[in-house]
């Protein structure tokens, strides 16, 4: 089981200063002590969160209290990068 809210808490989020007009955070696999962590809370985003259009993609966005947490969808081996936006 995953402890997305252990994981969120104990993660660094920077705020995405290239993409200011589309405000988010992200943190990146390197930053954390448990890689195989990082992996389940993607595959966890993937398997519990619901499909919506963003512009012309199609994102799988985990929605966690006021924020919600999606990644890119590169296969879940090449997933570096998890980014969350408030609600």
């Amino acid at each position: 089981m995953v402890d997305m809210q252990g994981f969120i808490d104990r993660s660094f989020w920077q705020f995405a200063k290239t993409m200011a007009r589309i405000p988010h955070e992200y943190t990146v696999r390197e930053w954390t002590d448990n890689e195989q962590e990082f992996m389940d809370v993607v595959q966890h985003i993937r398997d519990e969160g619901v499909p919506e259009q963003f512009w012309s993609k199609r994102y799988i966005y985990l929605y966690v209290g006021d924020w919600k947490y999606w990644s890119m969808g590169f296969p879940l081996d090449e997933t570096t990068i998890i980014n969350r936006a408030r609600t």
